[in-house]
C-alpha cells in the first residue's frame, strides 16, 4: 500500500506509530489533564494545538532543520531547556495550586481556550528529540529512490497525525468520564492534579537531561 508513492512496508510503520503514539509524554498528560479539568470542547483544543505543533515539526524535519540541529549544540541546547523551562512551570502551577487547595474547574481556575491552546502548541514545539526522531523513524519507511521523497513523506506524517487524533480523542472522551466521578471526590481529584504536576516535573528532569 502507497509503494507507488514511495513508502516502503506501510502496514509496519503503523503498528510501530501506534505503539510511538501510546508511549506516554507531556503532550498527551497535558490533553488528559485538559479534557478532565476543562471537558471535551477545550480538551480538543489542547490536541489541536499538539496536531500543530507535531505537523511543524514534522515539516521542519521533512525542511532539514533535524541536520541543522544535530550540527549546532547551541540551538539544540536553547530549544530544550526552554521546553524543560515550561514544562516545570506548568508542573509547578499545578503543584502550586494543590498546595493552595485550588481545583481546576472550579471558579477562577478556568483557562481561555487560547491559553489551552498556546500551552499546547508550546509544549509540542519545545522538544528538538521530537524533529531528529521523526527523520530517524520516517526515513525507515521511504524508498529513497523514489521520485518524490516529499509525498511519502507526507503519507507518513498524515497517518501519524491519524493515530494521534483517535488516541488523543480516546483521552479527551476518558477525561471527561473521570470529570463527572471526580465532582463528588475532591481529595481524590487533589491528589491526581498533585500527580500530574509532579509527572510534568519529571518530564522537564528528563528534556533537560537530555544530549
Amino acid at each position: 500500500m502507497f509503494a507507488d508513492f514511495g513508502v516502503l512496508n506501510f502496514w509496519t510503520y503503523v503498528v510501530g506509530a501506534i505503539f510511538i503514539v501510546l508511549v506516554p509524554g507531556p503532550n498527551t498528560l497535558f490533553v488528559l489533564k485538559t479534557g478532565i479539568g476543562h471537558g471535551v470542547k477545550k480538551g480538543y483544543l489542547a490536541a489541536s494545538g499538539v496536531f500543530i505543533g507535531d505537523a511543524v515539526l514534522m515539516f521542519l524535519a521533512w525542511a532539514g532543520v533535524a541536520a541543522l540541529i544535530q550540527t549546532t549544540p547551541i540551538l539544540f541546547n536553547v530549544v530544550r531547556y526552554l521546553g524543560a523551562f515550561y514544562l516545570l512551570w506548568l508542573g509547578g502551577k499545578m503543584l502550586w495550586s494543590v498546595i493552595r487547595h485550588k481545583q481546576q474547574g472550579e471558579a477562577g481556575g478556568i483557562e481561555p481556550a487560547k491559553t489551552i491552546m498556546k500551552r499546547s502548541l508550546v509544549l509540542s514545539m519545545t522538544n528538538p528529540k521530537a524533529i531528529l526522531f521523526y527523520v530517524s523513524f520516517f526515513v525507515q519507511f521511504i524508498d529513497v529512490q523514489a521520485n518524490n521523497t516529499g509525498v511519502a513523506f507526507m503519507i507518513l506524517a498524515i497517518t501519524l497525525e491519524v493515530i494521534s487524533f483517535i488516541y488523543m480523542s480516546f483521552l479527551i472522551f476518558s477525561g471527561a468520564f473521570v470529570t463527572r466521578y471526580l465532582k463528588t471526590k475532591k481529595k481524590l481529584a487533589k491528589l491526581g492534579n498533585g500527580l500530574i504536576g509532579l509527572l510534568f516535573v519529571g518530564f522537564a528532569a528528563r528534556l533537560a537531561s537530555l544530549h
